[in-house]
Formats: structure tokens, C-alpha cells, sequence
């Protein structure tokens, strides 16, 4: 069962929903696909068993071969390749390693080189499996870290996913194998606005998901409206209490230290497993 937790903005509380639901569901694992600013070691700080390495290929081309007929700057469409008038340029942190420039190139000119562009890390908390991947400065696209997360995570019983924010590419593939999807929201203008585009992604998708109300109280109650209108179910609501804040704060689990919120986040469980 894969259950991804994902928000339409960063800051609603995605970490603390998906930590405290792995903290709190027996069997369960998690990964941290938020590959540019991963923060779930953080608060569940894992110890740290294994390292892997990413890396991404990016062309090189053999000017003495290459005729600068241009047809790979042509094809490429993230400008990894320009075509100069005595030389090729190849701007290597553009590239998307397709492969499709070696197979225009008819001098067979062009090779390929492997650059590391961030690394997983594997280790163990409150005896529960914990993966991040962390992207390194400066690298444009952390979608082939959050696919190998997946891929050694395919046969866990229980994986959360905490899916990067938004609705990019990286949340695409965070969210595309998952069972379900949890919306983490708070009920703020902001939140639901870009909580609508989340909506309309999944949809796309034909994901089943529901809604987690984060900070529940502090705003207005266009949430609600919203979700009665969409038929979009509500499976639990965390109240915006200073206890909490004052926990994240200090990096701890708030299902941890109070015991309400341990049997609240059971229920969110219980109901996704039904909805699913």
C-alpha cells in the first residue's frame, strides 16, 4: 500500500502529517521524495545505514567527428546543445539525458559521460525504515533520485511518500505509482487556491484522494465549502495548536509526545485504508 502525501504549497505540514502517520501505523516505512529540501531525518532522525549515489548522463561530443550540422540542438529542447559555428556547446546541467542527440547524430560524434547529482540516504527509526534523497546545488531535476526512493522501496507492506510541494514534475513522479493521496491543506486562502491545482492534478491522474485539514481553526471556512462542493471527503483535521508548533519547532514527533494526536493520526489511517 502506497499512500503519497503531497500539498499545493510548501509550509501546510506535509512533514508532520506523513512523519506522525509512519511514527504512528505499525508495519509502515517511509520516503522523503522532497529531493531539494528533504527535512523528514529531521524530526524522525533515522541512523544512517547506507548511502547510494545518483547519477545522470550528459553528452560530450568529438569535435574532430562532428560536422555542426545542428541536428542535435535541434532536437533538444531544454538548450543542453548549441551549435556554434566552429564548435558544439553543451551545457551539461540542462541536459534531460534522453539519449535522443547520439541517436541524431549521424558522425557519430557524440558519447556520454555520468555526473553524480545527489545521493539517497537509508537508515532506521522507531524501528521504521526512513529514505531521503537530497539533490545537489546547482542540479535542475531530482525526478531520477525520487524514482530510484521508489524503486528500492517497491515492496514495503506500508510506504508514505512526502511528496515535494506543488504540482512540478517531481510531484508527478512521487505521486504516480501511489494508492491513494492524502492533501494536506490549511485553511487559508492561499492554501486553497493552491490546493485547487493539487485537485485537478490528481484528477488527471485518476488518483483516489481526500483531505487533511493542518492548522485546523486558523483561517476561514472555504476549505469546507470547497470540499462539499467537489465531494471531496475530509479524513481528519489537526487543530493549530501552540503544543504542536512548540514541538516542530524542537524537531519531535507530536504523536510522541501527546497521546491525542497518536489516536487521531490512527483514525486518518483507518479511514484511508477503507477509502482505498
Amino acid at each position: 500500500m502506497k499512500i503519497a502525501v503531497l500539498s499545493g504549497k510548501g509550509g501546510t505540514g506535509k512533514t508532520t502529517i506523513s512523519g506522525n502517520l509512519v511514527y504512528c501505523i505499525s508495519n509502515s516505512s517511509i520516503i522523503d521524495t522532497d529531493v531539494e529540501e528533504p527535512n523528514q531525518h529531521i524530526f524522525l532522525k533515522p541512523s544512517i545505514e547506507k548511502e547510494i549515489s545518483i547519477y545522470t548522463e550528459y553528452p560530450i561530443v568529438d569535435q574532430e567527428k562532428c560536422n555542426l550540422c545542428g541536428k542535435c540542438e535541434e532536437l533538444c529542447k531544454y538548450s543542453a546543445i548549441i551549435v556554434g559555428r566552429k564548435q558544439v556547446v553543451i551545457f551539461d546541467k540542462s541536459c534531460h539525458d534522453c539519449g535522443g542527440c547520439k541517436i541524431v547524430c549521424n558522425q557519430g560524434a557524440i558519447s556520454y559521460k555520468k555526473r553524480e547529482i545527489g545521493k539517497i540516504y537509508q537508515g532506521k527509526s522507531y524501528n521504521k525504515i526512513v529514505k531521503y534523497g537530497k539533490l545537489h546545488v546547482g542540479e535542475l531535476s531530482g525526478v531520477k533520485i525520487i524514482n530510484k526512493l521508489k524503486e528500492i522501496s517497491k515492496d514495503e507492506e506500508i510506504l508514505f511518500i512526502d511528496c515535494p510541494p506543488g504540482t512540478s514534475c517531481s510531484t508527478v513522479a512521487a505521486v504516480e505509482d501511489s494508492d491513494f493521496a492524502i492533501i494536506v491543506v490549511e485553511p487559508t486562502p492561499f492554501g486553497v487556491s493552491d490546493m485547487k491545482m493539487v485537485v485537478s492534478m490528481l484528477k488527471d491522474m485518476n488518483k483516489k484522494f481526500a483531505v487533511v485539514i493542518n492548522k485546523a481553526g486558523l483561517g476561514d471556512n472555504e476549505i469546507y465549502d470547497y470540499c462539499k462542493q467537489e465531494d471531496i471527503s475530509i479524513i481528519g483535521e489537526i487543530p493549530f495548536d501552540e503544543e504542536v508548533a512548540k514541538l516542530y519547532a524542537k524537531g519531535e514527533m507530536a504523536s510522541e509526545k501527546l497521546n491525542k494526536y497518536k489516536s487521531e493520526f490512527e483514525k486518518i489511517f483507518d479511514r484511508v485504508r477503507r477509502m482505498i
